[in-house]
């Protein structure tokens, strides 16, 4: 019972047999592997098991009535060919007569009655025939490369070269046929779970033939998956088809076409090589055999996208009229007329160029090649534009395989000039990225300062146009009497089967990351990119007003003393508890606090909460400090000493108890002024620390110049060294001494990185290996049990 509970709750009761007769194989396969079970007996249990369990299936179908169009016709068709499947593979080995050339006389009889039965069966997608031959061509190449695997590894003794040919041409094509039924834009439809489930079936029976050693050797159990779980999704497959269980949109799954076919081309390769054979004719001819079909498909794919992109550039946008569209007129040669002056009483919608339906001719001869900087403001500044390049993007999904990306522009440095001149460098831009660009792509204008490309290469190429883009916009633009220069940030996102609104908000996220990133560069979309945007996005409106509500709390890491054990002080570490994005570490909420400005506001308030704290903490024989981290730019303010004397005294607490910490990596920024306010920290008596200490060439140096009295190495300093030489941390512990300077070893996780930063010498220890952050409550209890705790 205690067995049988979870595999009801995990299995529904409708495929529960299913599911035990796949466990039950998977067992014996396990069994056969190991030598416990005969091949023979494995494929004579699997194969039956399988056949008996499908033919149960398809007999109960045989005999439903009330349905239209009955299934009675495919039920028996198909039920008779599961049957044959399982006597073809049960019963050569045990009869001991012809193996193979039995396999293979049942395998023609299977097709023969599973092709009848699938052209029987209810809900059978018929696409036209132009979207059959696409698919032919989409498929020839990876099937060719799945034939080649199969060359590489079917057996090389006992099969003679054209029939180990033949077989691994039949595997190839088999194998892509089952990848195209169960990715395919039909893959949720139960004809097409039943048709994969007999192209897999077919597949175990090919493989069964052609091991010599089926009846005894181990090779064959590799035939027993692929027939068994075929006969039963084609009895799956066919009960949905009969409920008219299809899906609703045909959408393919792209990559496992794509991915499948090349990682198991890959595994076959390696398996060859490593057995220490080399490639022979028929492989390179396969191999090569394989490269036309991809190139058509590229120029196929190619092709349908430019067409795609150019038709929807002249497209009316819906709920517009054709009178509103506009054409720049050419003059030789090639200078656009120039378009008549908008006067008062001309409506916005007639304006030349300037009309909700407007858009921009993708064609490099007319619009594009003189388009004044009137023109492209009026453009790049009206919703139809967004308008046109929707309508571009539709049309790219409207095609049998989409392809494509669109590629989203944005100029950063024209904030300081005045709107003409904007609009100069805007006009300039997109003549610069007209002249990189394919000639079927379209270019359109987009909200803000930037504009819109949308091509019909693959992502791949699309990255290149990217980065050639950025290449051809990162010159001086040259203006009157001036030189400005521009960064150019270039978000893009693939068109693969989602609308033209998610294409466009992926790109513009993309586009986001890019300028956060540092800008001058392409960023590519992707889920993972989306999930850490909308966590920004999310951060940056819900950090303002975390102090005024409350929501901003402390934790404390002690510190101790690794000769004795003893807690010596404890660090303030910052959490933000949001009712909305949960607990948010420092690592997280502080890049965010600067974009914001924020930071001053938060460090302060960690200082007048850790103080508030620390003079509780300062009662009686515990003489305990408390150490705050403080960003260079708010130490390096004018009056960040004197603010900080402030507190302390509204709270009484002992300057020396207080540590304030500074990142090493950040202070060689403003190192002058930096060494200026500690020198003023420990004058007022405040000790002051550097954390994050690299024991570089550099850092040593600077150490130097730096009135610290505690310095924080991380556990990459405690351990041996890679090359056998001693541990850094002896060289940063004799330069520690000779300063003056206290080593704290931070980030212990270990009991072995606590041993090692004892022996080589530091004084102070923190990490999870010797307590962990926790409330000020539970440290005040840890603290407890030291009563002799103090400095």
């Amino acid at each position: 019972m205690l067995l049988a509970y979870p595999f009801r709750v995990l299995v529904p009761r409708r495929a529960a047999p299913e599911a035990a007769t796949s466990v039950a194989v998977a067992l014996l396969l396990l069994a056969g592997a190991a030598g416990l079970v005969p091949t023979s007996v494995v494929i004579a249990l699997g194969a039956g098991a399988g056949a008996t369990l499908a033919g149960l299936r398809l007999s109960r179908l045989a005999s439903r009535r009330g349905t239209d169009p009955p299934p009675r016709a495919a039920g028996v068709l198909l039920d008779a060919a599961v049957v044959a499947a399982g006597l073809t593979a049960v019963v050569p080995p045990l009869a001991d007569i012809g193996h193979t050339r039995a396999v293979l006389i049942g395998s023609l009889v299977v097709a023969a009655l599973s092709t009848s039965g699938l052209y029987r069966l209810p809900g059978r997608p018929r696409p036209a025939a132009p979207v059959r031959l696409r698919g032919l061509v989409e498929s020839t190449g990876p099937a060719v490369g799945l034939a080649l695997a199969g060359w590489l590894l079917l057996p090389w003794d006992g099969l003679s070269v054209p029939v180990r040919l033949g077989c691994a041409l039949t595997l190839g094509g088999l194998g892509m046929a089952a990848l195209n039924a169960f990715a395919g834009p039909w893959r949720r439809s139960g004809a097409a779970i039943c048709r994969g489930g007999v192209l897999l079936t077919l597949c175990g029976l090919v493989l069964l033939a052609v091991s010599p050693s089926a009846p005894a050797g181990r090779g064959a159990l590799l035939a027993v998956p692929p027939l068994v779980f075929g006969m039963l999704l084609v009895a799956v497959g066919a009960a949905d088809a009969a409920d008219d269980a299809q899906s609703a949109e045909p959408v393919a799954a792209a990559w496992p076409r794509s991915v499948l076919p090349a990682a198991v081309l890959l595994l076959a390769s390696g398996l060859h090589l490593g057995a220490g054979r080399a490639p022979d004719r028929t492989s390179v001819l396969l191999a090569l055999a394989a490269v036309p079909p991809l190139v058509l498909r590229e120029l196929l794919r190619a092709g349908d996208a430019a067409t795609s992109v150019r038709r929807a550039a002249h497209r009316r946008p819906a709920g517009r009229s054709l009178r509103h569209r506009r054409s720049v007129p050419e003059r030789w040669p090639g200078t656009p007329e120039p378009p008549p002056e908008r006067g008062p009483d001309t409506p916005a919608a007639e304006a030349p160029g300037t009309g909700a339906g407007s858009t921009w001719s993708p064609e490099p001869s007319a619009a594009w090649s003189g388009l004044d900087r009137r023109q492209f403001a009026a453009a790049s500044s009206i919703p139809g534009d967004r308008a046109a390049l929707l309508d571009a993007l539709a049309a790219i999904g409207d095609v049998p395989v989409p392809a494509g990306a669109l590629l989203l522009v944005d100029l950063h440095g024209t904030e300081g000039i005045g709107p003409t001149a904007r609009e100069d460098v805007l006009a300039e831009a997109v003549h610069r990225a007209r002249a990189v660009i394919a000639p079927g792509d379209l270019v359109t204008g987009c909200a803000g300062t930037g504009f819109a490309v949308v091509t019909a290469a693959g992502p791949v190429l699309a990255y290149a146009l990217g980065t050639r883009l950025l290449s051809a916009l990162s010159p001086p633009y040259r203006l009157a009497g001036a030189v400005l220069r521009v960064q150019t940030s270039i978000g893009l996102a693939e068109v693969s089967g989602v609308g033209p609104a998610d294409v466009l908000r992926q790109a513009e996220l993309a586009r986001r990351r890019a300028v956060q990133l540092g800008r001058d560069r392409v960023e590519w979309y992707d889920a993972f990119l989306e999930e850490q945007l909308v966590r920004r996005l999310d951060l940056e409106r819900e950090l303002p007003g975390a102090v005024a509500r409350g929501e901003l709390d402390l934790v404390y890491q002690p510190v101790v003393d690794l000769a004795d054990g003893q807690p010596v002080g404890a660090e303030a570490l910052l959490r933000w508890r949001s009712p909305v994005l949960g607990t948010v570490l420092p690592a997280e909420l502080l890049p965010v606090a600067e974009d914001l400005d924020l930071v001053g506001e938060l460090e302060w308030w960690v200082l007048e909460r850790a103080c508030r704290r620390l003079s509780d903490w300062s009662v009686g024989a515990r003489e305990l400090w408390m150490a705050v981290n403080v960003t260079t730019r708010e130490l390096t303010t004018p009056d960040f000493v004197q603010r900080l004397a402030a507190v302390l005294a509204a709270y009484g607490v002992p300057p020396e108890r207080l540590v304030v910490e500074v990142s090493e990596p950040r202070v060689a920024g403003d190192l002058s002024t930096v060494v200026a306010r500690l020198a003023g920290l420990r004058s007022l008596g405040v000790r002051t620390a550097l954390d994050d200490f690299r024991a570089e060439h550099a850092s040593l140096a600077q150490l130097r110049r730096l009135p610290i009295d505690l310095l924080k190495v991380g556990p990459e300093l405690v351990g041996a060294r890679p090359d056998g030489q001693p541990p850094l941390i002896d060289v940063v512990v004799n330069v520690g001494e000779r300063l003056g300077v206290e080593i704290v070893a931070e980030e212990l996780e270990s009991s072995t990185q606590v041993e090692g930063a004892r022996r080589g010498g530091c004084r102070y220890g923190q990490g999870f290996a010797l307590a962990r952050p926790a409330t000020a409550e539970r440290v005040e209890a840890y603290f407890e049990e030291f009563p002799s705790a103090s400095r």
